[in-house]
């Protein structure tokens, strides 16, 4: 069968920077293909070089006639008086194309279809542009970074839409579950190189590190060869034979193997000398909202942030994360309530913004003006090269000006600023976007070790898995439930909890009857009988408990300290009831 496409000994280069060497390629019809390489290493060129926007040095690239390509870019670009729907669908008269571009809309959330593109955000111009890729259903779609911009209920929608039926796709992401979900074949980019692995991304992981192995070995071969033949070498005479000769050449060929270099993993950046107090920050029933309370981000949320704590935000766009992570950091104010924040809290922010730095700068003179190195405690420190090198910005990288880094090696450069800071309290707004896998995993490491707090909000899953404890998940409208857990377990307790839900109106609409008769009333169990009798008993304990705390805190008798411990004491109390006596109502009931 003839391929999509066909890339034959591709070679692309900017200025002495190599960027491809002598790569082929073919797309067949339904691969689903996944590129993976550090940041500036040559992805989204080699999407522009198909997409026929980048010229390259050498080799031929072939697509089969009458081909169509689909080409979603980072950055899109649209007429800003143009509607949404005319921007994401060029009308011709096709009543059933309108329709499906009006429920792909829907689906990622651009329901006002009157709106001018002028009026978007960044992130819904991305979606604007993805919906013009998917309506258009090309032979091949070819995908810069997807998922950015989406939340989780988007992403997992794209993952169904783009696994069903026989779709060819050619993507670049840092999503792994994604890339684990949707993708059949693995492409690595590494040393200007290509990799092949044909099948999704866990499979590329096990078989990557199967290569880096063998390569390893392959190594530590050459270079006990190499040190025999250097020996040989010193040893011969000037006046070399033919036969020699031969073997000279050969030598030189494999000081060029022993040479070659494995990327080492890192060593992990632990610091001893990060102190933060008991007191990290208590929300202390904060309410605010937008748009003349139209839009309603927080109501009278309680809550009292734990020390070390590493929590996620998570929830649809729109529904308050960021908002709560800037009335955090004071930088919108609250309608009422406040909150207090530890006096020892050195607040680390990694926002959605672009940095703002000079461009004519060097990589390591913005981190060096910032200091030039952390103490760590114990007599270790790390300096800012070495911290640059960590996050895997190369020496010649880091004497690289700033203008001449791609938009994830900008993106990294920022995570860096903000780390060399030395906060005891990071609070990460989208930290994944534009980053490389690599990096990810990088960063996941260093917040694991990490001695202080976190927050983060980020529609990564695997991502979440790897960082945080527990979640806050906003459901939008002030509605916010805390979670014990990371983002798979708050999923299979929504898929348990629907489950069990659905089951049981099925088993309800199939076995109950039209009329009842006093004989066909359902009875408490034995268990249920036993949860009662405990729930009148925990109920009437909470409501002593209730009283007293009224009483006290209305006596003026009491301490400050006391009056704080019981101000945050009550609301506890309140839910508690709240949750035990909705119980037992529904027993009574039965």
């Amino acid at each position: 069968m003839t391929p999509y496409i066909d890339i034959q000994n591709l070679t692309k280069s900017f200025g002495d920077r190599l960027i491809l060497d002598d790569i082929s390629l073919s797309i067949a019809q339904g691969q689903r293909i996944g590129i993976v390489a550090k940041n500036g290493t040559g992805k989204s060129t080699l999407l522009r070089i198909i997409e026929g926007k980048e010229p390259y040095d050498e080799g031929k690239i072939t697509l089969k006639r009458d081909l169509t390509l689909g080409f979603l870019e980072q950055s899109p670009s649209f007429d800003d008086d143009e509607m949404v729907l005319d921007a994401c669908f060029n009308h011709e008269g096709k009543e059933e194309q309108i329709l499906k571009a009006k429920q792909i809309l829907t689906q990622l959330r651009l329901g006002n279809f009157d709106r001018h593109m002028g009026e978007l955000s960044g992130g819904e111009r991305k979606r604007v542009a993805l919906a013009n890729v998917l309506i258009t259903q090309p032979d091949i779609l070819i995908l810069d970074e997807p998922t950015n911009h989406l939340d989780i209920e988007m992403i997992e929608w794209l993952e169904r839409y783009l696994s069903h039926g026989n779709k060819t796709l050619l993507m670049v992401t840092h999503d792994r579950f994604f890339l684990d979900r949707v993708c059949n074949v693995i492409i690595e980019i590494d040393n200007a190189k290509i990799y092949n692995y044909r099948g999704n991304y866990a499979y590329y992981l096990e078989k990557r590190q199967e290569r880096i192995d063998n390569t390893r070995a392959e190594i530590e071969r050459a270079n006990n060869l190499y040190r025999r033949e250097l020996e040989w070498m010193r040893r011969m005479p000037q006046a070399r034979a033919t036969k020699a000769r031969y073997r000279e050449k050969a030598f030189y060929e494999l000081e060029q193997k022993a040479k070659q270099k494995i990327e080492e993993r890192q060593i992990r950046l632990k610091s001893k000398n990060v102190y933060i107090g008991n007191k990290i920050f208590e929300a202390q029933y904060v309410s605010k909202s937008f748009n003349n309370g139209q839009t309603v981000v927080l109501k009278d949320f309680y809550y009292n942030f734990a020390r070390f704590e590493k929590m996620g935000l998570i929830g649809n766009n729109g529904a308050g994360k960021s908002s709560f992570v800037k009335l955090l950091l004071g930088e919108i104010k609250p309608d009422a309530g406040k909150f207090d924040i530890g006096d020892t809290v050195r607040f680390g922010y990694f926002s959605q913004d672009e940095m703002k730095t000079n461009p004519e700068q060097k990589v390591i003179d913005v981190i060096k003006n910032i200091a030039e190195y952390i103490d760590f405690g114990g007599g270790r420190h790390i300096t800012a090269s070495q911290l640059l090198q960590h996050f895997l910005f190369t020496p010649e990288q880091q004497h690289n000006y700033v203008y001449k880094l791609s938009g994830g090696e900008r993106r990294k450069l920022h995570l860096c600023t903000v780390l060399m800071r030395n906060p005891n309290f990071l609070v990460l707004d989208e930290p994944t976007n534009d980053l490389d896998i690599q990096t990810l995993q990088v960063l996941e490491e260093y917040l694991a070790d990490f001695p202080g707090c976190v927050i983060i909000v980020s529609h990564d899953r695997y991502f979440m898995d790897k960082v945080v404890d527990h979640l806050l998940v906003f459901k939008g409208g002030g509605v916010i439930k805390d979670f014990p857990g990371n983002y798979t377990q708050y999923r299979e307790w929504i898929d348990n909890t629907e489950t069990t839900d659905s089951d049981n109106t099925k088993k309800d609409a199939k076995t109950k009857p039209k009329t009842k008769t006093k004989t066909q009333e359902r009875r408490l169990t034995y268990k249920e009988k036993r949860e009662l009798e405990q729930l009148e008993r925990e109920i009437e304990l909470l409501e002593q408990e209730k009283s007293k705390a009224e009483e006290a805190l209305s006596s003026g008798n009491i301490s400050i300290e006391e009056i704080t411990q019981l101000s945050k004491r009550l609301p506890i109390l309140n839910e508690e009831l709240d949750e035990k006596s909705t119980r037992w109502l529904e027993l009574s009931c039965i």
